[in-house]
């Protein structure tokens, strides 16, 4: 097994070294997502009018799910399937920006899963808005060589244009959703309706040419709709949609406290995290009761809760009652990376920083972004840490062990605590808050999908879960863009839960 980024910064993907083959996946012309276009920013606007003017999710999600069931999908949603006791399967947060970072996912894992039974998309099928036309480059060409079938559920930016792509891909070429009632003339529902962005009337032209790109029937998958259960082998892998804001319906509420009852183990897959950033976000139901309350009941049987949305990895082990539930983030599928070193010290829910892991390591996210920015400010002699620095600096704001073994005589100068400061590591949130460059939010929202990069080291993941009678072993494995991690790809964790 080749080394991780917790044994070398080689195996981290710094360094000289061989760039990866995933380019020669890619189409000849790339389209580069920028924040900073204001074309763009106006396409993506119905979160922000959601959080305005009310959001029309519930009623939109409702209207699919009573069309799917007239359709014939089955009342509860659950997918049957006839996998063995022990299989395999991948999960892939984040994935559609159809750049290098994407790509540079693909090889390892074609090589890590080529014998899993199917995958799962974990939030954001498709950046920007989730046009029908952007599948082809986004979604089919990618993992087109992944021979067997993918499921999703979507993200906020795949309900930019009210989820009708993710229908059409995903859920049987789903129709053309009915227009909803015609809401009161200057009333905040008509004022959202007169700003609300739609599907173009050509859009998906291209869809019928993109999907011969996985025709087989080996690939082909048929969902119940944007959330779903799956009986697979020994346990029940629920998948929710947390649609435009991070919350969940009262319909889709009621159905996943009745698919959660029952002894099968169960895992959960969410576009909106529950632990991320050493805090605590529950997901609140609508009409009372939240996602995490599921969850933690003892009588759901639930052993793990994966979530998207943020792109890193991120796992806390959480002991509710006698047992331990692992959360994880697992975003990194092809996304900008969200910054780890933002993340304080952990200690939350009897979790500590000792059984905390994130990738990239902290010290790596440091680095990253010190270059980052120091490329965007010219200012490259100021910022940019190299990762020994990085991790040195890292381990002494926040009082923790380095994350990987430190390298001898590293200094740590003031520019060096100066620039660590200025880009957040601190070990109290409000610390690191003091005087900081944008990072987390503003900088995440707007500047750091435009200044993506397009070189190695990517900082990329997935995950392979391993199910047996008795277990789940879960293993997220690195993608950096580097050749050596194409062929061997990096474990970065590693841990078996329990079944029982």
């Amino acid at each position: 097994m080749s080394d991780s980024s917790r044994d070398t910064a080689e195996g981290a993907g710094w360094g000289t070294t061989e760039p990866g083959k995933y380019r020669r996946l890619m189409p000849s012309k790339v389209e580069k997502i920028s924040w900073l276009d204001p074309r763009m920013l106006w396409a993506a606007r119905n979160g922000v009018l959601a959080s305005w003017f009310g959001d029309p999710t519930a009623g939109t999600r409702s209207r699919w799910a009573a069309q799917r069931a007239a359709a014939g999908a089955p009342p509860d949603k659950v997918i049957r399937r006839d996998d063995p006791d022990r299989f395999s399967f991948l999960v892939i947060g984040d994935t559609g920006e159809g750049d290098d970072p994407q790509y540079a996912v693909v090889p390892g894992l074609l090589e890590v899963g080529q014998d899993t039974r199917f995958a799962v998309l974990a939030s954001d099928v498709i950046y920007p808005v989730g046009s029908a036309d952007d599948y082809g480059t986004k979604f089919f060409r990618p993992y087109q060589d992944y021979r067997a079938p993918i499921y999703a559920i979507p993200g906020n930016h795949d309900w930019y244009e009210d989820l009708a792509a993710f229908m059409r891909v995903f859920c049987d070429d789903a129709p053309a959703l009915a227009p909803e009632p015609r809401p009161r003339p200057m009333s905040r529902a008509w004022l959202r309706s007169r700003l609300w962005h739609r599907p173009r009337a050509n859009d998906g032209q291209r869809l019928a040419e993109a999907r011969t790109l996985r025709s087989s029937p080996a690939q082909q998958a048929v969902q119940p709709g944007p959330y779903w259960a799956i009986d697979a082998g020994p346990v029940r892998i629920i998948g929710i949609d947390t649609g435009l804001l991070g919350t969940v319906d009262a319909e889709q509420g009621a159905w996943l406290r009745e698919v959660s009852q029952g002894p099968r183990p169960k895992i959960l897959i969410t576009g909106s995290p529950l632990y991320v950033d050493g805090k605590h976000d529950p997901c609140v139901i609508d009409g009372g009761g939240t996602v995490d309350d599921i969850v933690r009941d003892p009588a759901h049987h639930y052993v793990a809760a994966i979530g998207g949305d943020i792109h890193n990895y991120q796992r806390y082990p959480v002991r509710v009652g006698g047992r331990t539930i692992q959360y994880i983030v697992a975003g990194g599928g092809g996304a900008f990376m969200h910054a780890t070193h933002t993340i304080p010290r952990v200690d939350i829910a009897n979790v500590t920083e000792s059984e905390f892991r994130c990738y990239p390591l902290r010290g790596d996210s440091l680095s990253f972004y010190s270059k980052l920015y120091g490329r965007r400010l010219r200012l490259r002699r100021f910022f940019t840490l190299t990762e020994a620095e990085a991790t040195a600096v890292v381990a002494e704001r926040l009082e923790i062990k380095p994350g990987r073994a430190p390298i001898p005589d590293t200094r740590i100068t003031l520019r060096t605590r100066l620039v660590a400061g200025l880009l957040g590591t601190g070990r109290r949130p409000d610390r690191a808050k003091r005087f900081r460059l944008p990072v987390r939010k503003i900088y995440t929202q707007l500047f750091s999908p435009s200044s993506a990069t397009y070189s190695p080291p990517f900082f990329k993941c997935f995950l392979r879960l391993d199910v047996t009678p008795e277990s789940v072993r879960l293993r997220c494995y690195a993608a950096t863009g580097n050749r050596a991690q194409e062929i061997d790809p990096p474990v970065e964790d590693d841990v078996t839960i329990p079944l029982h």
